[in-house]
């Protein structure tokens, strides 16, 4: 078994000292006169949001907070990965995994540690406790880049269950996940059904092949035509982050106002914000994960990770579903809302919730309804 090592984040000085220089040497760009958020980051926001990083964010009382959660380090096939474990506090906590995506981190999970670890400190049940893994994705924050091709999420979700099984020891585990942890949670569910006791989704990793037997329904259609707008509008990132990710990680590498312009216009429009981002995210919660990223300097491997699944695809082939029990969350404002329907195409569904609110970020926005959906998904799976 290999060996789990303690692991602590202690970023250098002289790494701040230098990313101090390089806020208040930050140049800026024009815009549009009353553009808003129209062609991109709003100049008027970055601008303040960079001030605040300069003269007010303390990450070292960050790190503090992050240090307070048990933080590992493994071999997994020859892999380092990060992650947080906590072992939960009730009569039989289920082992689950919660695996983040793009632009997020580890960070994401941090609202729901306690509430699934520890129900009764929340005002819930001890009987609906977790033991919770929250690992890093290899190539993003503290899980360091390969260095090779194939990182895909089918090969992530290889790591994932070694990782669960082999290192930790869990014969059988659950998993969450959200964005390219959907996709990775999919494929665990898939590939490792003797194992994984049942998936819970945010976003659908796995796309059905439709049986032409078993034709649209309006819904579906409906939530296909959403797609295509969204697909002209929204996903430059998407096609730069799969086609040349090096290019792009010189900038982000080098700049931090430009890898701040970068994630804050995802985390506004994919919110559930009303335009509003702080409606959702404070000025610290959004440098935290945005620091993640700078201080070990893995925006160029974090945004591989689309290079990768365009040339290592994984789905769904004709007559296929994943088999372990699903349950769905379908919040209010994300980038694709899949009817019940085509959802159960993809998966053995046994639970779908239409959340009111929230959006892509589940866990920052929505910790409350995200964790009161795992319990329920979970409690009549406990052995």
């Amino acid at each position: 078994m290999t060996a789990v090592r303690p692991f602590r984040i202690e970023v250098p000085d002289a790494v701040l000292a230098d990313l101090a220089e390089r806020l208040a040497r930050s140049r800026f760009p024009g815009e549009v006169a009353g553009s808003g958020w129209e062609y991109g980051t709003n100049l008027g926001y970055l601008k303040e949001l960079m001030a605040y990083w300069r003269d007010s964010y303390d990450w070292r009382a960050e790190e503090v907070k992050l240090n307070a959660l048990p933080q590992f380090m493994a071999t997994v096939q020859g892999q380092d990965i990060h992650f947080v474990h906590v072992r939960g506090k009730g009569p039989n906590p289920v082992p689950l995994i919660f695996s983040h995506g793009w632009p997020g981190s580890f960070y994401e999970a941090h609202k729901i540690i306690g509430p699934l670890t520890d129900p009764a400190a929340h005002g819930g049940d001890p009987a609906d406790a977790f033991d919770l893994v929250v690992p890093s994705l290899p190539g993003y924050g503290f899980s360091p880049d390969a260095g090779a091709p194939g990182m895909s999420c089918a090969r992530m979700a290889d790591l994932f269950a070694a990782l669960m099984t082999e290192v930790l020891g869990y014969p059988r585990f659950g998993a969450q996940g959200g964005d390219w942890g959907s996709v990775i949670t999919a494929r665990l569910g898939y590939a490792y059904p003797e194992q994984v006791i049942a998936i819970h989704l945010n976003l659908l990793g796995a796309r059905p092949a439709v049986d032409p037997e078993q034709p649209l329904t309006e819904a579906e259609k409906a939530m296909q035509a959403a797609g295509e707008r969204y697909r002209q509008t929204e996903t430059g990132y998407f096609e730069q982050q799969s086609t040349k990710p090096q290019t792009l990680a010189y900038a982000l590498t080098d700049s931090p106002a430009g890898l701040a312009g970068w994630f804050v216009e995802k985390f506004r429009t994919w919110s559930d914000c009303d335009g509003d981002i702080e409606r959702r995210f404070t000025k610290d919660e959004l440098l935290t994960n945005i620091m993640i990223y700078w201080v070990t300097g893995s925006i160029g491997s974090a945004v591989r990770l689309y290079y990768e699944n365009r040339r290592n695809p994984w789905g769904l082939r004709p007559g296929e579903k994943i088999a372990v029990p699903t349950g769905y969350a379908r919040f209010a404002v994300e980038i694709s809302r899949p009817p019940r329907e085509w959802v159960a195409r993809a998966c053995n569904l046994v639970q779908y919730t239409d959340m009111p609110r929230g959006g892509h970020f589940a866990a920052l926005e929505e910790p409350g309804l995200l964790v009161e959906d795992l319990r329920s998904l979970f409690r009549p799976l406990r052995g």
